[in-house]
């Protein structure tokens, strides 16, 4: 049987209740080998009688066994599913990923795009309720990922991606806006936010233009986030398995700089925000709750979830019949003593 624990914490009180049965038995056996210290076994039968011994161990059973019960309680044990509509709420997010192999270089560790992996699964971690989906570009664009609200589907996807994911290198921002506005599932305006990853490099895509269409036409709000360093920058690895081989260009070795400028163009331009992390850690908790959340919610579609039934007042029930037994064999035994 599946069984839940809504106060798994509370298990602790089993062992108290077992400890207070030790004590009160210990304490039975104790006061009658004291009466055996001082008188024989038969006047310790006519002073202590066996009858009342027996009530009073059937006295601590019950006391205990109400304890057990109640502190079965406290854990609160459920189970039984129960089919439940709920509404959700939230706001569809695109994450934009470049995947061109300047994304490659190493001035954040292990290198820039394995950076913003993990800065998504971050993100995803603050998340509840929101749709979710992902678009690569390098000089190709490709959705691989369409809005969904599965996130360990999306996490699945989102560790195999590495620049062969796309079939062209390059780097073409603006398509990859393009492309990524017709993502999103709801078609009213707002509720919608996307979020790029990227180093900033460009070849002539039109970003800022493309951003500005997303955001009049379809209510986008684009965050982007910058990666690498903005000053010195860092050499483009040539094959992501071999180390030491650089990329070159006319027998020079190609340096690949964060270029903020384009990013700051496209918060700027679609009431979003740029965030230019660089080589250092963000958290991306905050980036979410500070900015990505405030994209007004919308309600989606009734989502069903199993609940599982909570039985402690059976328990509970339980328990009160055992401590009612209890009064009533400690008043039967003093009818006894008096009769």
């Amino acid at each position: 049987m599946d069984i839940q624990y809504g106060n798994g914490a509370a298990l602790h009180w089993l062992w108290i209740a077992v400890l207070c049965w030790g004590v009160m038995v210990a304490g039975v056996i104790f006061n009658r080998r004291r009466w055996r210290v001082f008188a024989t076994e038969n006047l310790v039968d006519q002073l202590v009688p066996r009858r009342s011994v027996a009530r009073q161990t059937l006295r601590i059973l019950l006391l205990t066994a109400a304890m057990i019960l109640l502190s079965i309680a406290l854990v609160d044990m459920r189970w039984g599913k129960q089919a439940r509509q709920v509404p959700q709420q939230g706001i569809e997010v695109m994450f934009v990923l470049d995947v061109s192999r300047s994304m490659l270089a190493q001035d954040v560790t292990p290198n820039r795009l394995e950076r913003a992996k993990q800065q998504i699964n971050d993100m995803l971690d603050a998340m509840a309720g929101d749709r979710v989906g992902l678009v690569l570009f390098a000089g190709d664009v490709r959705q691989e990922v369409p809005m969904t609200s599965h996130y360990d589907d999306f996490r699945r996807s989102l560790k195999g991606i590495s620049p062969e994911s796309v079939s062209r290198g390059g780097s073409r921002l603006g398509d990859a806006i393009r492309i990524a506005s017709e993502g999103f599932l709801t078609q009213v305006n707002d509720h919608k936010a996307m979020v790029i990853l990227t180093d900033g490099e460009d070849q002539e895509s039109e970003p800022v233009q493309m951003a500005q269409r997303a955001y009049q036409d379809h209510g986008i709000r684009i965050f982007t986030i910058g990666l690498g360093d903005m000053e010195q920058g860092a050499r483009i690895p040539a094959d992501s398995r071999r180390q030491g081989d650089y990329l070159q260009y006319e027998g020079q070795q190609v340096w690949s700089r964060l270029d903020g400028q384009i990013l700051l163009a496209i918060a700027t331009e679609t009431d979003g925000a740029f965030i230019p992390a660089g080589t250092k850690q963000v958290d991306m908790g905050d980036v979410y709750r500070g900015y990505v959340s405030s994209v007004p919610q919308t309600e989606f579609e009734m989502a069903t979830i199993d609940q599982y039934q909570p039985r402690f007042q059976w328990f509970v029930a339980l328990a009160l019949v055992c401590c009612v037994a209890q009064i009533g064999v400690g008043r039967s035994a003093v009818a006894a003593e008096q009769s």
